[in-house]
């Protein structure tokens, strides 16, 4: 048996199981989509949202990308959070990063990635903001478990500053943004920043014709 061939039977087994605990599982989740929460998570295949949150199918309008980045010329990550914001209407929108995250610890190199130099730039921006804290830090464990925190933090401040957001903090008062951190050491997420609805930021930043 091929690996994507086991990847198809697990499926099979998945959905019958789901069909013997509860008949109506499939019939309801077809019908509407209604999440209170949008994740935007890492790509590392270790930080599943739905298993580490124990949320099930329909619970979390989820987006990945390399060190779960929000960055403001990235039109998929903006298109998945004007369509979580607007039209499902979330409450929350997460932004989950995880210690030992490759990303971060790419960055924080001055090898050449080729391509992905580009993505790792936006890190990289985060580390020289925040250098004399992180350099400080005697572990290189801990610099980058610092600089992950802190680029959770980054972040969930670019989601702040899209049109986006604040066109729904100012209309509806939604979403909260939190800022998490994921360890693999442990499965435990840690909550690192938080910011509520309306919550002012740089004056340059805020909108006044939204």
């Amino acid at each position: 048996m091929t690996a994507y061939d086991k990847l198809l039977l697990e499926n099979k087994a998945w959905a019958a199981e789901q069909v013997s605990t509860d008949p109506n599982f499939f019939k309801r989740l077809s019908g509407i989509q209604k999440p209170d929460f949008l994740w935007i998570g890492c790509s590392d295949s270790r930080v599943p949202a739905n298993e580490i949150t124990g949320t099930q199918p329909g619970e979390i309008f989820v987006h990945r990308n390399i060190a779960n980045m929000v960055v403001h010329t990235d039109l998929n990550l903006l298109s998945v959070l004007e369509y979580a914001v607007v039209h499902l209407k979330v409450q929350h929108v997460i932004v989950c990063g995880h210690y030992g995250c490759g990303g971060v610890k790419a960055a924080m190199t001055k090898h050449n990635f080729g391509l992905i130099n580009k993505w790792l730039r936006n890190i990289k921006d985060v580390y020289r903001f925040h250098r004399d804290e992180i350099d400080s830090i005697e572990s290189e464990e801990k610099r980058t478990d610092r600089l992950v925190e802190l680029n959770v933090q980054e972040q969930v401040m670019n989601l702040a500053k899209t049109s986006i957001i604040q066109k729904a903090w100012k209309a509806e008062e939604r979403p909260h943004l939190h800022g998490w951190v994921y360890g693999l050491n442990d499965g435990i997420i840690k909550p690192v920043f938080e910011m509520a609805p309306n919550t002012h930021i740089d004056n340059l930043y805020e909108y006044d014709d939204i």
